[in-house]
């Protein structure tokens, strides 16, 4: 075999070892109260990036006029070259709604509850979207799998009952791994989680920044929704802001169901006027090390662009 044959069965064998699916490495054990079933598996493609991310005003406001030269990618200080565009206006939804069920938030609860049903049927188109319930306190239980039939999911969340401690991180590390990567290939759907809580942590066996990055290996956007009512900042609070500003989400701070609508209106919106970039890597990193992205609207400082600020690199 000469060389050139050598460096072709050598790069054919490293692609092919790149695209088998695998399980995110990250040490720690299972959360407590479920099953974490070894099928659940996803898969990376190494050689592109896609984000999609929204444009808005300083007031708000969504700009959905802008084309492919309106916009650059930075990764590694170098300008990335922009392979596909599209402006994303229907893509099938998979949400993730996580309710806080500890002893910290029970009474609160039917505030909890009432905002997550709210939620569904605002965003819930059943023909093409799905969404599952998950609660956690102690421990995480399912409470209505990955679904478009809109009366289960409510049903599901009118039968929780609150008790326990919290274990947050955990169940955001779960919902990512098990439930929202089980649809392929991860840039066909628009991967969301609402988290309803108060922040506060005190059970969980993975870190937050491991649920973070989680949560990054599977493009979702994380919104939370937090449920303390004192209007003084709390480290919770805290918490909660930290996950939606790192996945591109946002963080609400509500007081009473009624000021919700306007919340649900703006995820809603949010979800269904996005932009999608998918570009090539250059350099190519496959150290599964965190790799910082920036996507700018060119000559435009008075756009704000919202997007996750970067995505894992695959291990080779």
């Amino acid at each position: 075999m000469n060389r050139a044959s050598r460096f072709l069965l050598f790069f054919a064998m490293a692609l092919a070892a790149w695209a088998q699916p695998a399980r995110p490495r990250l040490a720690g054990p299972e959360p407590a109260g479920v099953e974490l079933d070894e099928k659940t598996r996803f898969t990376l493609d190494v050689t592109r990036v896609n984000i999609l991310f929204t444009v808005s005003d300083r007031k708000g406001r969504f700009v959905t006029n802008l084309t492919k030269d309106d916009f650059e990618v930075i990764e590694s200080k170098q300008r990335q070259n922009i392979l596909e565009f599209t402006a994303e206006s229907d893509l099938p939804l998979r949400l993730a709604i996580l309710i806080d069920t500890s002893n910290s938030v029970r009474d609160r609860f039917r505030f909890q509850q009432e905002a997550a049903i709210e939620f569904i049927n605002s965003v819930m188109r059943p023909a093409v979207d799905k969404a599952v319930i998950v609660s956690f306190d102690t421990a995480i239980n399912v409470a209505a799998e990955l679904t478009g039939d809109v009366e289960r999911l409510a049903e599901a969340i009118r039968e929780l009952r609150p008790g326990g401690g919290t274990a947050l991180y955990d169940a955001i590390f779960f919902a990512c791994r098990d439930k929202l990567m089980q649809d392929q290939p991860l840039h066909k759907f628009r991967r969301a989680m609402v988290v309803l809580s108060d922040g506060e942590d005190n059970q969980s066996r993975y870190t937050r920044d491991q649920a973070l990055e989680m949560a990054h290996r599977a493009d979702a956007v994380i919104y939370t929704i937090s449920t303390n009512i004192s209007r003084v900042q709390t480290p919770g609070d805290r918490v909660l802001r930290y996950f939606a500003e790192e996945t591109g989400g946002l963080v609400f701070f509500p007081f009473k169901v009624e000021d919700l609508a306007q919340s649900f209106e703006n995820i809603a919106n949010e979800l269904r006027h996005q932009y999608n970039i998918l570009y090539r890597p250059d350099p190519l990193f496959t150290d599964g090390r965190y790799q910082p992205v920036s996507i700018r609207v060119k000559n435009q400082r008075n756009l704000v662009v919202r997007a996750r600020k970067g995505y894992y690199a695959p291990m080779l």
